[in-house]
């Protein structure tokens, strides 16, 4: 395939995985949370999420990403309930 091929190709799929919502739980409640649609998730940066449990969007920061057997374990803090939440995504 020839490299611009691909170029365009992984653009594509890039801003394609940015525009679907990513579901998990949060590991301590057990409550079924969604990064929504459009997030960066990467240390550093505010995402947010909608937590089923309280009905509520929060807006997080992400602390660490990390790869846990068949899930994604994505550690954030919520500045506004001043507590760090453990997120485990699926992959």
């Amino acid at each position: 395939m020839p490299l611009r091929t691909l170029a365009v190709l992984g653009i594509f799929l890039a801003a394609t995985a940015s525009c679907l919502a990513w579901d998990g739980v949060d590991s301590e409640t057990g409550a079924s949370v969604e990064i929504g649609k459009g997030n960066l998730v990467r240390s550093g940066e505010t995402i947010e999420i909608f937590d089923q449990e309280s009905g509520e969007y929060r807006d997080v920061d992400v602390q660490s990403i990390q790869r846990s057997g068949s899930s994604i374990e994505v550690e954030v803090y919520d500045s506004e309930s001043g507590e760090y939440r453990t997120l485990e995504m699926d992959d």
